[in-house]
């Protein structure tokens, strides 16, 4: 990143810069000419046009704008101010091609190599080699002239950096495009399918309540004395182990498709691709019972496994209700996310007491007048055991693609946390990290 310095120099520099070239007042309103209409004119056809339009102008100069056509990744007429000469898209004469520096034909054209910007040059949607966009010939040249060579090397050089510019525009307006059709066929074949296993989940409930009902008539038959003791024990004993592996899976199958279908429609929301950025839709919400257990409960089963215990009771979050208003979609990413990292991240500590421990906790306080007088804070958090991450890494925590060095060895891709920040942030809070007793407290606090 620049400093005030630095820049101050580069100006200093182009000041000087500007003084040697000794531009006529006549080069110097070309150049702001085309400057002020390149940002006028908003179709790339219109400004290929303008590139030859200023020499012609100007200085009643012809001029033809090769450019590469990404169809065929080769160079082709792309404007030109004479009639009927050559033929748009047509490739460049034989001896008109890219080199280091301008050069005159035999035809007494001046031809002049366009680059563009070196460091974005792999963002462009087409091949280019040695930075080239493209080749303005100028035409007819008397005699060979350094001051003309240089005026139309720096005129080529805007115009490279213009065509960059607006290529990298085309290109956005065309993923936009892409985006928001890839929105419309999600909503299409995604989401509104995805209810339909609202109707599959109905009908295996319906099921399991035939099931129960069997299994009372069972009973009810075999008190009756209608069927034999023995058989209808064995029946209804079968009968009832089915019935409790059914309604666990059928709660699992519901939890599952319920977490899934929340962070698909908050993640493929239509409001999000229209404005670029994450937006909201807030309601008041439990933040314990809506968003907390819930992913508590999804983990719960990996963190048995991990031996990871979860101690509630250091949390802070009472039984009664904290209600906050909320987007609870993003809000439940943000838990699941903090609970993801707390999965891979969390070790083993001895305790003061020489205890052996390996665990997380969740929690919840008031911060008063956090966000300005009468305006409290709620700062909610996730701890977990483990070394303590190194002091000079933690600002860069929450910044896209940034990983720990604990990290290193371990799957991610150092989204998760920049996701925490962007979505904390929306409703007006701020995510952090602390270095605790025992281990490393990820939080986050949002107006109350």
């Amino acid at each position: 990143m620049a400093t005030l310095t630095g820049i101050l120099e580069r100006i200093e520099i182009k000041k000087s810069d500007y003084l040697r070239y000794n531009f006529s007042q006549t080069e110097n309103n070309a150049l702001k000419t085309f400057f002020d209409l390149a940002q006028e004119f908003g179709s790339i056809a219109d400004f290929h046009i303008l590139c030859v339009a200023v020499p012609k102008s100007f200085f009643d100069l012809d001029a033809r704008l090769y450019l590469i056509d990404p169809k065929v990744n080769a160079l082709s007429l792309a404007a030109m101010t004479e009639d009927g000469a050559f033929g748009l898209h047509s490739p460049p004469p034989a001896d008109v091609k890219p080199q280091e520096r301008p050069y005159y034909t035999v035809r007494k054209s001046l031809v002049l190599t366009i680059r563009g910007k070196k460091f974005m040059i792999e963002q462009l949607p087409f091949r280019t080699e040695d930075d080239v966009l493209g080749l303005l010939e100028v035409f007819p040249i008397g005699e060979p002239d350094p001051h003309t060579e240089l005026f139309f090397e720096k005129y080529a050089n805007r115009i490279g950096f213009r065509i960059h510019n607006k290529i990298m525009v085309e290109k956005n307006i065309e993923h936009l495009r892409f985006i928001r059709s890839l929105v419309a066929d999600i909503e299409h074949n995604i989401i509104v399918p995805n209810m339909v296993y609202k109707l599959f989940l109905r009908r295996l409930r319906a099921n399991a309540k035939m099931n129960k009902a069997m299994e009372q008539q069972l009973s009810d038959l075999a008190q009756a004395g209608e069927i034999s003791g023995t058989t209808a024990e064995k029946v209804l004993r079968e009968l009832a182990n089915i019935n409790s592996g059914f309604e666990a899976e059928l709660e699992n199958i519901e939890k599952h498709y319920n977490n899934m279908t929340l962070f698909i429609e908050t993640l493929f929301r239509k409001s999000h691709f229209d404005q670029g950025r994450l937006t909201l839709r807030t309601k008041p919400c439990n933040m314990k019972k809506d968003v907390v257990l819930p992913q508590i409960e999804r983990y719960l089963d990996q963190f048995v496994k991990a031996g990871i215990s979860i101690d509630d009771r250091m949390s802070g979050i009472p039984d009664e209700e904290v209600i906050n208003v909320v987007d609870v979609g993003l809000i439940a990413q943000v838990y699941a996310n903090l609970f993801s990292n707390a999965l891979k991240y969390t070790q083993e500590i001895l305790t003061d007491t020489g205890e052996r421990k390996k665990y997380i906790a969740y929690g919840h306080g008031i911060i008063k007048d956090y966000f300005g007088e009468g305006k409290d804070g709620v700062k909610y958090n996730v701890f977990s055991t483990g070394p303590h991450i190194p002091e000079e890494e933690r600002p860069n925590l929450f910044k896209e693609e940034f990983r720990a060095s604990n990290a290193l060895d371990k799957p991610g891709t150092g989204h998760g946390l920049s996701f925490i920040r962007n979505a904390v942030e929306i409703h007006g809070g701020v995510a952090g990290y602390e270095a605790t007793k025992y281990g490393n407290n990820f939080y986050f606090i949002i107006p109350k």
